[in-house]
């Protein structure tokens, strides 16, 4: 199928759909971390969809495109290392949030590879 919108991207798809499982996540978290790792996470997986919105916006413009991918992708990556330091904190069981961590780690894949071939 042809790319005619942001929403065709599949690393949207997966992005976005991790915002609510994500923020369910971050009620339960001690409240001594809501200026710490619950701030990042909200934040972070909120960059990761709104980045990739923004690069397709300028799809005219390859350079300035790939550039937002490429924040949308560290933030990804940086939800990884958020979701890895709750699971070592033991702020939730690490077979809960293996599967986010999964589906950030597909998503930073599949951006890079949109990075490398987008003509």
């Amino acid at each position: 199928m042809p790319i005619k919108s942001y929403r065709d991207l599949e690393a949207y798809q997966r992005a976005r759909n991790l915002i609510v499982p994500i923020h369910e996540l971050i009620e339960r978290l001690p409240s001594t971390e809501k200026f710490g790792l619950c701030d990042q996470m909200r934040r972070a997986s909120k960059s990761v969809v709104d980045n990739i919105v923004e690069g397709y916006s300028h799809k005219d413009t390859p350079v300035k495109m790939k550039s937002f991918w490429r924040i949308s992708m560290g933030s990804a990556n940086e939800m990884v290392e958020h979701l890895e330091q709750t699971a070592l904190l033991k702020y939730a069981p690490a077979e809960s949030v293996q599967p986010m961590i999964d589906e950030y780690t597909i998503v930073a894949k599949q951006l890079n590879k949109l990075i490398h071939n987008w003509r």
